[in-house]
C-alpha cells in the first residue's frame, strides 16, 4: 500500500518545493505543494509538474490525487 510519505519525497525529488504536505488513505491522496516553480503558470501546468515528478507513478501507484499548487507568495503560512 502506497504511504503518503513516499509521495511527498518523488515530489521534492522533481520539482523543488518550499513546503509538501500529502495526506492519504493507500489510495486516495491529497496535498499541498508549494512552489517557486509555480510561479507565471496556471494550474493546469502546474499540476503537470507534480505529474511529472511523479512519472508512471500515477498510472500504476497513485489513484487519486488532489492537489493544491501554490507560490509561495500565495502561501498564507
Amino acid at each position: 500500500m502506497m504511504q503518503p510519505e513516499q509521495i511527498k519525497t518523488w515530489i521534492e525529488s522533481g520539482i523543488e518545493c518550499d513546503f509538501v504536505e500529502v495526506q492519504g488513505d493507500g489510495h486516495h491522496f491529497e496535498a499541498v505543494i508549494v512552489s517557486a516553480a509555480f510561479r507565471g503558470k496556471p494550474k493546469v501546468q502546474q499540476h503537470q509538474l507534480v505529474y511529472r515528478a511523479l512519472g508512471d507513478r500515477m498510472r500504476e501507484d497513485i489513484h487519486a490525487l488532489s492537489m493544491r499548487t501554490l507560490t509561495p507568495e500565495e502561501w498564507p503560512q
